[in-house]
């Protein structure tokens, strides 16, 4: 298991600042090129850019808590928690696995054929 994540692009963790304004204000952001892309996907769904986003974010969570005392890991989790919804919804999407006595043709069940294949991953993702 560790080979895999092991394995991944150096870029995919390299960190970039981007410069947003957040209230009027220019502020600077460093996150990984991962989170960037994620982030730039949620921006595309919900279309708009992603500094629009990013200032949304921040609109929200004042909003929401009063503060905001680290937004750079609230991105971070922000973009894990979307990572997680889109699973959840793509296995929600799939096939409900069929019980033994089911499996073994117990009278009155039927099997469930599998619906195509499975959904790709997200984009982001891969890269």
């Amino acid at each position: 298991m560790c080979e895999y994540f092991v394995k991944a692009d150096p870029i995919q963790y390299e960190q970039r600042s981007r410069t947003v304004r957040i209230r009027n204000v220019l502020t600077s952001i460093r996150l990984e090129n991962m989170v960037w892309d994620i982030l730039a996907e949620m921006a595309e769904e919900e279309g708009c850019t992603t500094n629009a986003l990013i200032s949304k974010f921040h609109d929200e969570i004042l909003a929401h808590r009063g503060e905001v005392p680290n937004f750079a890991s609230f991105l971070r989790v922000t973009s894990m928690r979307y990572l997680r919804r889109c699973l959840t919804s793509l296995e929600k999407q799939l096939p409900q696995p069929v019980g033994k006595v089911a499996q073994m043709g117990a009278p009155g069940r039927a099997q469930v054929p599998a619906q195509g294949p499975v959904p790709k991953p997200l984009v982001a993702v891969g890269r």
